[in-house]
């Protein structure tokens, strides 16, 4: 890889640029869910249960970078409202396992799906077609940086570990 001073330049700003582009994406569909839904918190909840299935509270906590503490209200209210159900552990009663219920995964997928509706219609009023098979190209190459830094943190926290 070319590692001049203007290649670390170009890629800080094709980073810088992916960064805000994507941070300002993500805040306006954020926005356009509807103010009675759920907090972006709580749907981060379910959105990791349903896609890698029960956790602790602990494991949770550690994935919302929150203290354990503070998502006891949070699993309050969605237990409450039959999104996750809690189960003890057989071997640490102390402990339980939180998994998403159905009706979690109906809401879960019905919040997506309004979002991805959104999307598509600001990509087909704003974007020509041969942009938007560019924009798809992007998206793969968008998921291959997101694997990269994922495996670079993950290799950071062995490093911090050992």
């Amino acid at each position: 890889m070319d590692r001049t001073p203007e290649a670390d330049a170009d890629l800080l700003r094709i980073a810088t640029d992916l960064h805000h582009g994507s941070a300002r994406l993500s805040r306006l569909l954020r926005s356009a869910r509807p103010a009675e839904g759920l907090s972006i918190a709580k749907l981060a909840v379910l959105e990791r249960l349903h896609r890698q299935g029960p956790a602790t509270a602990t494991v949770l906590a550690s994935y919302l970078r929150i203290q354990p503490q503070s998502l006891t209200r949070l699993l309050a209210f969605l237990e409450r409202r039959k999104l996750i159900q809690r189960k003890s552990d057989k071997a640490d009663r102390r402990q339980s396992h939180i998994r998403i219920t159905d009706a979690g995964t109906r809401l879960l997928s019905d919040d997506v799906r309004a979002r991805r509706v959104h999307l598509a219609q600001a990509i087909g009023e704003a974007l020509t077609p041969v942009e938007r098979e560019l924009l798809r190209l992007a998206s793969t190459l968008i998921e291959r940086v997101a694997d990269a830094t994922e495996h670079m943190r993950s290799e950071e926290q062995e490093f911090d570990e050992s």
